[in-house]
Protein backbone atom coordinates (compact mmCIF):
# COMPACT_ATOMS: atom_id res chain seq x y z
CA UNK A 1 0.00 0.00 0.00
CA UNK A 2 1.22 3.38 -1.07
CA UNK A 3 0.96 5.89 2.09
CA UNK A 4 0.73 9.11 0.31
CA UNK A 5 -0.86 10.90 3.32
CA UNK A 6 -0.70 10.11 6.86
CA UNK A 7 -3.48 11.80 8.71
CA UNK A 8 -4.19 12.23 12.60
CA UNK A 9 -7.71 11.50 14.05
CA UNK A 10 -8.45 12.72 17.13
CA UNK A 11 -10.73 10.87 19.57
CA UNK A 12 -12.83 13.79 20.70
CA UNK A 13 -14.91 13.61 23.74
CA UNK A 14 -14.94 10.01 24.35
CA UNK A 15 -18.14 10.33 25.76
CA UNK A 16 -19.85 11.87 22.69
CA UNK A 17 -20.04 9.94 19.26
CA UNK A 18 -16.27 10.64 18.35
CA UNK A 19 -15.09 7.44 18.53
CA UNK A 20 -18.08 5.90 16.53
CA UNK A 21 -17.75 7.92 14.08
CA UNK A 22 -14.24 7.89 13.84
CA UNK A 23 -14.27 3.34 13.18
CA UNK A 24 -16.80 4.10 10.69
CA UNK A 25 -15.07 6.20 8.56
CA UNK A 26 -11.62 4.81 8.83
CA UNK A 27 -13.29 1.23 7.97
CA UNK A 28 -14.66 2.65 5.07
CA UNK A 29 -13.63 0.95 2.18
CA UNK A 30 -13.71 4.08 -0.07
CA UNK A 31 -12.13 5.84 2.32
CA UNK A 32 -9.54 3.94 3.18
CA UNK A 33 -7.81 3.47 0.07
CA UNK A 34 -6.95 6.85 -0.13
CA UNK A 35 -5.07 8.21 3.18
CA UNK A 36 -3.38 6.27 6.04
CA UNK A 37 -4.64 6.93 9.29
CA UNK A 38 -3.31 7.37 12.90
CA UNK A 39 -5.60 7.16 15.68
CA UNK A 40 -5.09 9.67 18.48
CA UNK A 41 -6.85 8.17 21.51
CA UNK A 42 -7.52 5.19 24.42
CA UNK A 43 -7.10 2.01 22.44
CA UNK A 44 -9.84 0.25 24.34
CA UNK A 45 -12.00 3.48 23.89
CA UNK A 46 -11.92 2.27 20.18
CA UNK A 47 -12.17 -1.17 20.61
CA UNK A 48 -15.09 -0.54 22.33
CA UNK A 49 -16.75 1.35 19.44
CA UNK A 50 -15.67 -1.37 17.49
CA UNK A 51 -17.72 -3.84 18.49
CA UNK A 52 -20.66 -1.19 18.78
CA UNK A 53 -20.42 -0.68 15.38
CA UNK A 54 -19.54 -4.21 14.24
CA UNK A 55 -16.38 -2.91 12.09
CA UNK A 56 -12.95 -5.00 12.95
CA UNK A 57 -10.53 -2.57 13.46
CA UNK A 58 -6.86 -4.32 14.35
CA UNK A 59 -5.20 -1.96 16.80
CA UNK A 60 -1.63 -1.72 17.30
CA UNK A 61 -0.56 1.00 20.01
CA UNK A 62 2.64 3.27 18.56
CA UNK A 63 5.42 3.64 21.20
CA UNK A 64 6.34 6.51 22.78
CA UNK A 65 7.30 9.17 20.18
CA UNK A 66 11.00 10.11 19.88
CA UNK A 67 12.51 13.53 19.15
CA UNK A 68 13.66 12.04 15.49
CA UNK A 69 10.59 13.00 13.02
CA UNK A 70 11.55 10.36 10.75
CA UNK A 71 11.78 7.46 12.77
CA UNK A 72 8.24 8.03 14.06
CA UNK A 73 6.78 8.24 11.08
CA UNK A 74 8.57 5.30 9.94
CA UNK A 75 6.93 3.32 12.74
CA UNK A 76 3.54 4.49 11.84
CA UNK A 77 4.13 3.31 8.29
CA UNK A 78 5.05 0.26 9.18
CA UNK A 79 2.47 -0.78 11.96
CA UNK A 80 -0.03 0.28 8.79
CA UNK A 81 1.75 -2.29 6.22
CA UNK A 82 1.11 -5.06 8.81
CA UNK A 83 -2.67 -4.40 8.51
CA UNK A 84 -3.22 -3.04 11.71
CA UNK A 85 -4.01 0.38 12.68
CA UNK A 86 -1.63 2.49 14.67
CA UNK A 87 -2.97 4.37 17.91
CA UNK A 88 -1.38 6.60 19.72
CA UNK A 89 -2.67 7.29 23.56
CA UNK A 90 -1.35 10.39 24.60
CA UNK A 91 -2.94 10.33 28.54
CA UNK A 92 -3.63 7.95 30.90
CA UNK A 93 -6.31 5.26 31.37
CA UNK A 94 -8.34 7.45 33.37
CA UNK A 95 -10.44 8.33 30.23
CA UNK A 96 -11.92 4.56 30.59
CA UNK A 97 -13.60 6.12 33.50
CA UNK A 98 -15.49 9.00 31.65
CA UNK A 99 -19.69 8.60 31.77
CA UNK A 100 -21.06 8.17 28.40
CA UNK A 101 -23.40 10.58 26.69
CA UNK A 102 -22.88 12.94 29.36
CA UNK A 103 -20.34 16.21 30.44
CA UNK A 104 -17.49 14.97 31.94
CA UNK A 105 -14.07 16.85 33.25
CA UNK A 106 -12.41 13.44 32.64
CA UNK A 107 -13.12 13.35 28.69
CA UNK A 108 -12.88 17.17 28.43
CA UNK A 109 -9.28 16.32 29.76
CA UNK A 110 -8.76 13.98 27.55
CA UNK A 111 -10.16 15.69 24.45
CA UNK A 112 -7.39 18.25 25.11
CA UNK A 113 -4.23 16.13 25.39
CA UNK A 114 -5.51 14.12 22.23
CA UNK A 115 -5.52 17.53 20.46
CA UNK A 116 -2.12 18.79 21.38
CA UNK A 117 -0.28 15.95 21.13
CA UNK A 118 -1.99 15.86 17.27
CA UNK A 119 -0.66 19.49 17.22
CA UNK A 120 2.75 18.03 17.64
CA UNK A 121 2.84 15.93 15.96
CA UNK A 122 2.04 17.92 12.47
CA UNK A 123 4.01 21.01 13.11
CA UNK A 124 6.91 18.60 13.41
CA UNK A 125 6.08 16.95 10.70
CA UNK A 126 5.18 13.35 11.59
CA UNK A 127 1.87 13.61 10.23
CA UNK A 128 0.79 15.42 7.01
CA UNK A 129 -2.48 16.99 8.43
CA UNK A 130 -5.00 16.31 11.18
CA UNK A 131 -9.00 15.43 11.53
CA UNK A 132 -10.75 16.08 14.93
CA UNK A 133 -13.85 14.50 16.40
CA UNK A 134 -15.95 17.04 18.44
CA UNK A 135 -15.66 17.97 21.82
CA UNK A 136 -17.55 19.24 24.44
CA UNK A 137 -16.60 23.16 25.42
CA UNK A 138 -18.61 22.34 28.84
CA UNK A 139 -16.12 19.62 29.49
CA UNK A 140 -13.52 21.33 28.46
CA UNK A 141 -14.12 24.03 30.93
CA UNK A 142 -14.71 21.43 33.97
CA UNK A 143 -11.13 20.18 33.27
CA UNK A 144 -9.75 23.36 33.59
CA UNK A 145 -9.04 24.32 29.87
CA UNK A 146 -10.59 27.82 29.36
CA UNK A 147 -10.85 27.76 25.46
CA UNK A 148 -13.98 28.42 23.25
CA UNK A 149 -13.14 25.45 21.06
CA UNK A 150 -10.65 23.68 19.00
CA UNK A 151 -10.22 26.74 16.68
CA UNK A 152 -8.65 28.59 19.78
CA UNK A 153 -6.92 25.78 20.67
CA UNK A 154 -5.09 25.22 17.64
CA UNK A 155 -4.67 29.08 17.02
CA UNK A 156 -2.37 29.03 20.58
CA UNK A 157 -0.30 26.49 19.95
CA UNK A 158 0.34 27.44 16.42
CA UNK A 159 1.42 30.98 17.62
CA UNK A 160 -0.93 32.28 15.05
CA UNK A 161 -2.57 35.83 15.41
CA UNK A 162 -4.69 35.49 12.04
CA UNK A 163 -7.22 32.96 11.83
CA UNK A 164 -10.26 31.86 10.99
CA UNK A 165 -12.97 28.77 11.10
CA UNK A 166 -14.37 28.13 8.04
CA UNK A 167 -17.35 25.74 6.98
CA UNK A 168 -17.01 24.07 3.36
CA UNK A 169 -19.64 22.42 1.79
CA UNK A 170 -17.97 19.80 -1.11
CA UNK A 171 -19.56 20.35 -4.55
CA UNK A 172 -20.81 17.18 -4.39
CA UNK A 173 -22.84 18.08 -1.11
CA UNK A 174 -24.53 21.78 -2.36
CA UNK A 175 -25.20 20.44 -6.46
CA UNK A 176 -29.04 19.57 -5.87
CA UNK A 177 -29.50 22.74 -3.79
CA UNK A 178 -28.31 24.15 -6.58
CA UNK A 179 -29.96 22.43 -9.11
CA UNK A 180 -33.24 23.61 -7.06
CA UNK A 181 -32.61 27.25 -7.21
CA UNK A 182 -31.60 28.06 -9.84
CA UNK A 183 -33.45 28.85 -13.27
CA UNK A 184 -33.98 25.59 -15.57
CA UNK A 185 -35.56 27.44 -18.36
CA UNK A 186 -32.47 29.30 -19.44
CA UNK A 187 -28.88 28.11 -20.40
CA UNK A 188 -26.94 28.65 -16.99
CA UNK A 189 -25.37 32.25 -17.11
CA UNK A 190 -21.29 32.47 -16.64
CA UNK A 191 -21.34 33.95 -12.90
CA UNK A 192 -23.05 31.04 -11.87
CA UNK A 193 -20.20 28.51 -12.85
CA UNK A 194 -19.51 27.09 -9.35
CA UNK A 195 -17.28 23.89 -9.61
CA UNK A 196 -15.51 24.22 -6.06
CA UNK A 197 -18.05 24.30 -3.50
CA UNK A 198 -19.40 26.95 -1.32
CA UNK A 199 -17.04 28.08 2.19
CA UNK A 200 -18.19 30.46 5.00
CA UNK A 201 -15.22 31.86 6.38
CA UNK A 202 -16.04 34.24 10.06
CA UNK A 203 -14.59 37.20 11.23
CA UNK A 204 -16.04 36.90 14.31
CA UNK A 205 -16.44 33.27 16.02
CA UNK A 206 -17.35 32.22 20.05
CA UNK A 207 -18.67 35.50 21.10
CA UNK A 208 -21.53 36.56 22.28
CA UNK A 209 -23.98 38.63 19.52
CA UNK A 210 -23.69 41.95 21.89
CA UNK A 211 -19.70 42.48 21.69
CA UNK A 212 -19.99 41.26 17.87
CA UNK A 213 -20.16 44.91 16.98
CA UNK A 214 -16.84 46.04 18.86
CA UNK A 215 -15.04 43.02 18.16
CA UNK A 216 -15.33 43.75 14.20
CA UNK A 217 -12.25 45.43 12.43
CA UNK A 218 -11.67 46.73 9.12
CA UNK A 219 -8.55 44.98 9.64
CA UNK A 220 -9.66 41.45 11.06
CA UNK A 221 -12.29 42.03 8.36
CA UNK A 222 -9.59 42.41 5.06
CA UNK A 223 -7.39 39.57 6.98
CA UNK A 224 -10.56 37.09 6.79
CA UNK A 225 -11.09 37.83 2.86
CA UNK A 226 -7.35 36.89 2.58
CA UNK A 227 -7.61 33.80 4.27
CA UNK A 228 -10.99 32.44 2.17
CA UNK A 229 -8.48 33.47 -0.97
CA UNK A 230 -5.66 31.53 -0.24
CA UNK A 231 -7.93 28.50 0.43
CA UNK A 232 -9.61 28.75 -2.98
CA UNK A 233 -6.20 29.15 -4.32
CA UNK A 234 -5.25 25.88 -2.48
CA UNK A 235 -8.03 23.76 -3.56
CA UNK A 236 -7.49 25.32 -7.25
CA UNK A 237 -10.72 27.39 -7.63
CA UNK A 238 -9.98 29.49 -10.49
CA UNK A 239 -12.73 32.08 -10.04
CA UNK A 240 -12.47 32.81 -6.37
CA UNK A 241 -15.52 34.85 -6.34
CA UNK A 242 -15.84 35.97 -2.50
CA UNK A 243 -18.94 37.77 -0.85
CA UNK A 244 -18.35 39.59 2.02
CA UNK A 245 -21.73 40.05 4.03
CA UNK A 246 -23.01 43.19 5.52
CA UNK A 247 -23.99 43.23 9.54
CA UNK A 248 -27.31 44.50 9.85
CA UNK A 249 -30.67 43.95 8.25
CA UNK A 250 -30.24 44.80 4.33
CA UNK A 251 -27.15 46.33 4.78
CA UNK A 252 -27.75 48.88 7.35
CA UNK A 253 -30.10 50.97 4.12
CA UNK A 254 -27.54 53.82 3.75
CA UNK A 255 -26.76 53.84 7.52
CA UNK A 256 -30.85 53.56 9.00
CA UNK A 257 -30.01 50.50 11.10
CA UNK A 258 -26.17 51.22 11.97
CA UNK A 259 -22.86 52.62 10.85
CA UNK A 260 -20.72 49.25 10.50
CA UNK A 261 -21.08 48.94 6.99
CA UNK A 262 -20.00 52.25 5.96
CA UNK A 263 -17.10 52.75 8.29
CA UNK A 264 -15.82 49.24 8.40
CA UNK A 265 -17.12 46.64 6.10
CA UNK A 266 -16.68 48.85 2.94
CA UNK A 267 -13.28 49.70 3.50
CA UNK A 268 -12.08 46.64 4.29
CA UNK A 269 -13.71 45.41 0.78
CA UNK A 270 -12.48 48.20 -1.09
CA UNK A 271 -8.38 47.57 0.28
CA UNK A 272 -9.42 43.92 -0.66
CA UNK A 273 -10.16 44.77 -4.53
CA UNK A 274 -7.08 46.08 -5.24
CA UNK A 275 -5.39 42.63 -5.45
CA UNK A 276 -8.64 40.53 -5.66
CA UNK A 277 -11.01 41.70 -8.04
CA UNK A 278 -13.53 38.94 -7.34
CA UNK A 279 -14.40 40.40 -3.91
CA UNK A 280 -17.88 42.50 -3.50
CA UNK A 281 -19.68 43.71 -0.55
CA UNK A 282 -21.06 44.59 1.92
CA UNK A 283 -24.32 42.42 0.40
CA UNK A 284 -27.77 42.11 2.51
CA UNK A 285 -27.39 38.23 4.21
CA UNK A 286 -30.74 37.25 3.16
CA UNK A 287 -30.26 37.72 -0.29
CA UNK A 288 -26.30 36.90 -0.76
CA UNK A 289 -26.47 32.97 0.88
CA UNK A 290 -29.47 32.84 -1.98
CA UNK A 291 -26.67 33.59 -4.80
CA UNK A 292 -24.21 32.19 -3.24
CA UNK A 293 -26.32 28.65 -3.29
CA UNK A 294 -26.64 29.25 -7.02
CA UNK A 295 -23.42 29.54 -7.40
CA UNK A 296 -23.08 33.10 -7.66
CA UNK A 297 -20.11 32.83 -5.41
CA UNK A 298 -17.14 30.36 -4.20
CA UNK A 299 -16.87 31.65 -0.88
CA UNK A 300 -18.90 33.99 1.76
CA UNK A 301 -16.92 35.92 4.76
CA UNK A 302 -19.60 36.17 7.47
CA UNK A 303 -19.43 39.03 10.63
CA UNK A 304 -20.04 36.40 13.05
CA UNK A 305 -21.20 32.68 13.90
CA UNK A 306 -24.31 32.01 12.90
CA UNK A 307 -24.41 34.33 9.80
CA UNK A 308 -22.53 31.45 8.41
CA UNK A 309 -23.17 28.48 10.67
CA UNK A 310 -26.77 28.56 9.88
CA UNK A 311 -27.04 28.21 6.27
CA UNK A 312 -24.26 25.41 5.89
CA UNK A 313 -25.73 22.98 8.44
CA UNK A 314 -29.26 23.71 6.95
CA UNK A 315 -28.08 22.75 3.29
CA UNK A 316 -25.37 20.12 4.56
CA UNK A 317 -25.29 19.32 8.69
CA UNK A 318 -23.82 15.67 7.91
CA UNK A 319 -21.30 16.39 4.60
CA UNK A 320 -19.70 19.98 5.84
CA UNK A 321 -16.40 20.82 7.21
CA UNK A 322 -14.97 23.23 9.58
CA UNK A 323 -11.31 23.97 8.10
CA UNK A 324 -9.27 26.05 10.48
CA UNK A 325 -7.72 28.81 8.17
CA UNK A 326 -4.48 30.04 8.83
CA UNK A 327 -2.48 27.71 10.62
CA UNK A 328 1.02 26.15 9.53
CA UNK A 329 -0.54 23.05 9.52
CA UNK A 330 -4.06 21.40 8.02
CA UNK A 331 -6.92 20.91 10.35
CA UNK A 332 -10.66 19.76 9.43
CA UNK A 333 -13.56 18.31 11.44
CA UNK A 334 -17.30 17.68 10.87
CA UNK A 335 -19.42 20.50 11.47
CA UNK A 336 -21.44 18.56 14.24
CA UNK A 337 -20.80 18.48 17.87
CA UNK A 338 -20.68 15.24 20.47
CA UNK A 339 -24.51 14.36 20.09
CA UNK A 340 -24.46 13.22 23.75
CA UNK A 341 -28.21 12.33 23.46
CA UNK A 342 -27.64 9.34 21.02
CA UNK A 343 -23.68 8.66 21.78
CA UNK A 344 -23.05 5.16 22.75
CA UNK A 345 -26.77 3.63 21.34
CA UNK A 346 -26.40 1.09 19.19
CA UNK A 347 -30.13 1.86 18.38
CA UNK A 348 -29.27 5.06 17.35
CA UNK A 349 -25.99 4.84 15.27
CA UNK A 350 -23.94 8.09 14.34
CA UNK A 351 -23.86 9.64 10.28
CA UNK A 352 -19.87 9.12 9.94
CA UNK A 353 -20.11 11.41 6.72
CA UNK A 354 -19.08 14.73 7.97
CA UNK A 355 -16.21 12.70 9.43
CA UNK A 356 -15.81 11.02 6.11
CA UNK A 357 -15.89 14.20 4.46
CA UNK A 358 -13.15 15.94 7.08
CA UNK A 359 -10.55 13.57 6.40
CA UNK A 360 -11.07 13.37 2.45
CA UNK A 361 -10.51 17.40 2.49
CA UNK A 362 -7.74 16.83 4.70
CA UNK A 363 -6.17 14.53 2.31
CA UNK A 364 -6.57 16.83 -0.72
CA UNK A 365 -5.26 19.70 0.97
CA UNK A 366 -1.99 17.79 2.17
CA UNK A 367 -1.75 16.69 -1.41
CA UNK A 368 -1.43 20.06 -2.53
CA UNK A 369 0.82 21.26 0.30
CA UNK A 370 -1.43 24.19 1.52
CA UNK A 371 -2.36 24.34 5.33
Amino acid sequence: MKHQCLVAITAGDVSGIGPEIIVRAVTDPNLRKTFSPLLVGHPKIFQQASALTGHALPLKVVDAITRDREKNREHILRILETGHYPCLNPCGDEVLSAPRGRISAIAGDAAYQYLTAAIQLARSGEVDAIATAPLNKESLHLAGHPFPGHTEILAEHCGVQDFAMMLHLPESAIARWRAMIRPNTQPLPPLLNAKCGLSIAHVTLHTSIRSVPLSLSEEAIVDKVHLMARFLQSIQCERQAIAVCALNPHGSEHGLFGDEEERLIEPAVLRCQKTLPNVTGPLPVDTLIRRAIAGEFDGVVAMYHDQGHIPVKLIGFDTAVNITLGLPIIRTSPTHGTAFDRAWQPALPADPNGMIEAIRMATVLAEHGEP
